[in-house]
């Protein structure tokens, strides 16, 4: 399976074989169920027609920015290339790959039309994840206006930002979620995150963070824990917390107010929102594995 897909009407077959080529991808003709197929399969896809076709059939299909593969139409005399979703995440990337061809990448997100770089394109150059994915709404605005600064910390450190503040971590798939119980110490917290992991069968270089709660911010145990394991700890607040929809029951609820923290508090940082491991208890602390 390629990466990309380049999806076009029979009469413009040749242009698609041609761009194919270029980008090392696969062709498709276009059907009702074309985009569909190519969704759940392809990291990004051109579409060789008018954009209209394109937008009608990719609409029903869209879901979250951070997850739907790019779509890029290439007009029919293969003079332009417009991303029509996903820009900021790889569609602007597929568009100017295409220049070679003599096709001009119409490119309409706001800080790259205006030279500037953008969070999810330094975070892509760079090999980094967004840790708070909302936070990029408010931070691109700024870079329109004027430099953001950036810093780099080394660990090791703890950093307490804003939810206004973009947080940029080395790539990882998975959020590992922790609760607690009160005065557990860092031996019982990282003993229950290896099983945890052990049964999901996932490595510990594959976490990108922990999380849990922020009424566990004075927990020394669980802060410990996680510094030992050279990982990120993310405090998340009830407000996210209680946005999202754990398939777990909780008492935290009757105690704190919360859905959860576990399961939850993950969910609020994952891409995919795909639980791996549901929470599970190992003795007073509590664990879940979201992708």
């Amino acid at each position: 399976m390629k990466k990309y897909i380049v999806i076009s009407l029979d009469r413009f077959r040749e242009s698609a074989e041609i761009i194919s080529r270029a980008i090392d991808g696969d062709v498709a003709g276009y059907s009702k169920d074309a985009f569909k197929e190519a969704f759940d399969c392809y990291e990004g896809i051109i579409a060789v027609m008018s954009a209209g076709i394109a937008v009608r059939n990719i609409a029903p299909l869209l879901n979250d920015k951070w997850t739907d593969p790019p779509v890029v139409v290439v007009s029919p005399d293969m003079k332009y290339a417009v991303p029509v979703t996903g820009g900021h995440h790889g569609g602007n990337e597929i568009a100017k790959m295409l220049t070679g061809l003599g096709i001009e990448p119409v490119i309409t997100t706001a800080t790259e039309s205006m030279n500037r770089d953008s969070v999810e394109n330094y975070a892509r150059r760079n090999n980094l994840e967004i840790l708070n994915k909302d936070s990029t709404r408010r931070v691109n605005a700024e870079i329109l206006d004027g430099n953001v600064p950036c810093y780099l910390l080394n660990e090791p450190a703890m950093a307490v930002v804003s939810p206004e503040v973009s947080v940029l971590l080395s790539t990882g798939r998975y959020i590992v979620g922790i609760g607690c119980r009160r005065g557990v110490s860092a031996d019982e917290v990282i003993s229950a995150i290896r099983k945890a992991l052990n049964i999901a069968g996932i490595d510990k270089k594959d976490v990108l963070a922990y999380s849990t709660t922020v009424l566990k911010r004075d927990e020394a145990g669980l802060t410990e824990a996680v510094r030992t394991l050279s990982g990120n700890l993310v405090f998340v607040s009830d407000e996210e917390i209680n946005d999202e929809c754990p398939e777990s029951d909780s008492r935290a609820y009757d105690k704190v107010g919360l859905k959860g923290v576990a399961e939850p508090s993950a969910l609020s940082l994952s891409k995919s929102k795909k639980i791996i491991l549901k929470k599970q208890i190992f003795g007073r602390v509590t664990i879940a594995v979201i992708e």
